[in-house]
């Protein structure tokens, strides 16, 4: 029987208390619709302190919304995105950014779900032939779908190279939170002043009931921004619900204490299996990827809810939380570790 804490998702954990004080606090009297509040006056205010003064930032419902929104400021119809193919807007959003946008993907294969410069300038060797798709925007995840994070100096790299080929970097930032905590420096610091141009925000797995947020970077992109929301069905009508979650984790930076806390409980996890379990990728953020036998993964799903990676060579994705205790870690370490004797 399936018990304890779920290891499936960070989506799966419930709302943080100072957010949902929040949400309850905004909640009060009749505010005007779609954005002309104090509330989102004032998340607007908490993404300039947090990205820089250029910035302008978007309440929106959900990540992929916001991925495909961004994207859309920067793309022409006949554009390309140059994005890993272990990307959420590649594998995980139902053919999105293709659907809305009409944009074409181009997928690169990584071993850890990290572009590099070398990787980008792969695919630019069409530019300029009429019969292909122009690369455009490079898109990364941070972190990535496996984990790992850019460095500072990773995504500074990247986004040099882009820029020096007429391109413009795109990052969805679903967990950036987590890369920040683990890196230990500011969410600016690995946007901002690495050179990404537009990014989501990502609130809802780091303890928002479902908030996101679309940052704009570079200022020529912001003008079209507000109907690319409406025509996307991203404009939320009583727009001081999502925005005050946002400024609540921006506040006193409890982003950073949620995110670096779902960190150190998938360290925890994986200092307590390492020795017993081969790791597919890094722990660089609050996720771990056992290769277990087909075997222990079947009984395994019988004690704990977690998600398959890669059923064929066994890897498991077990993913922590703002919620998620030393005691719900321990209990599953014991479970694993019963799995191996």
């Amino acid at each position: 029987m399936i018990h304890g804490k779920s290891f499936g998702s960070d989506n799966h954990a419930g709302v943080h208390p100072e957010v949902m004080a929040a949400i309850a606090a905004a909640n009060v009297g009749d505010a005007v619709a779609y954005g002309a509040d104090r509330w989102t006056r004032e998340m607007e205010d908490a993404f300039r302190a947090a990205f820089g003064e250029q910035a302008s930032a978007y309440a929106m419902f959900n990540g992929s919304g916001a991925n495909v929104m961004g994207l859309g400021l920067m793309l022409r119809s006949f554009d390309g995105v140059i994005c890993p193919t272990s990307a959420h807007i590649n594998g995980h959003e139902a053919g999105a950014a293709e659907r809305v946008l009409g944009t074409k993907l181009l997928a690169v294969e990584t071993d850890d779900g990290k572009l590099r410069p070398e990787d980008v300038l792969g695919q630019l060797g069409a530019l300029g032939n009429e019969h292909h798709s122009q690369p455009k925007v490079v898109s990364i995840s941070q972190v990535t779908e496996c984990g790992t994070l850019y460095t500072a100096d990773e995504v500074a790299a990247l986004a040099e190279v882009a820029h020096a080929h007429g391109l413009y970097l795109h990052m969805d930032g679903a967990r950036l939170a987590n890369a920040a905590a683990e890196a230990g420096c500011s969410l600016r610091a690995l946007t901002t002043d690495a050179g990404v141009d537009v990014l989501s925000f990502g609130g809802t797995k780091n303890g928002a009931l479902g908030a996101e947020a679309l940052v704009i970077l570079r200022p020529e992109f912001d003008a079209s921004a507000l109907f690319l929301r409406k025509q996307g069905m991203q404009l939320a009508s009583k727009m001081r619900f999502v925005a005050v979650q946002l400024t609540a984790l921006l506040t006193d930076d409890l982003w950073r204490q949620n995110a670096a806390h779902a960190n150190a409980m998938a360290h925890r996890l994986a200092d307590g299996i390492a020795s017993q379990f081969t790791l597919r990728y890094p722990v660089e953020s609050n996720a771990v990827f056992p290769i277990l036998t087909e075997k222990a993964l079947v009984e395994l799903a019988q004690r704990h809810l977690f998600s398959i990676w890669d059923r064929p060579t066994g890897v498991i994705r077990l993913v922590t939380s703002f919620d998620t205790t030393p005691d719900d870690v321990d209990a599953l370490i014991t479970d694993l570790q019963a799995l191996h004797a």
